[in-house]
């Protein structure tokens, strides 16, 4: 890996869990959607997309899965030591994964450029500017 290859390390609250990417994410932005805001505990999940050849993680999760909006299904990894929320996907299955922004060790990697399913926004969550904004999940 050279020096201006992009990295983004995080983990959970307990360490438990840990992922390095060493590619620069395909997408980023805010998920709205209910599920989302209820996984989360928050108005939303701020996330990160990565192919998974551009990802290791270390430690045992806890994997949670979930009708998803396009009718398959949205596998969520927690911490089940301290019940982080950390990554979606299910790996070694899938082609890439989410990380959960507020995961990251250093959050200044976090560049959102969409937000989706805004029509379940929060009145409370202000947008940043600039944001392209999807009602639902884009097509």
């Amino acid at each position: 890996m050279s020096d201006s290859t992009p990295r983004f390390t995080g983990g959970c609250l307990c360490g438990a869990v840990r992922y390095e990417a060493t590619a620069a994410p395909i997408y980023a932005g805010y998920c709205f959607c209910t599920d989302c805001r209820k996984a989360s505990g928050s108005g939303f999940v701020p996330f990160m997309g990565f192919a998974a050849s551009a990802l290791r993680f270390s430690g045992k999760t806890l994997m949670f899965s979930s009708k998803a909006a396009r009718g398959g299904y949205a596998i969520r990894n927690s911490c089940p030591v301290c019940g982080s929320l950390v990554y979606g996907g299910e790996v070694g299955k899938h082609q890439e994964h989410t990380i959960y922004a507020g995961t990251l060790d250093d959050p200044k990697g976090f560049h959102p450029t969409v937000a989706l399913f805004n029509r379940d926004r929060p009145d409370w969550v202000v947008l940043p500017e600039g944001l392209k904004v999807f009602e639902e999940m884009p097509p």
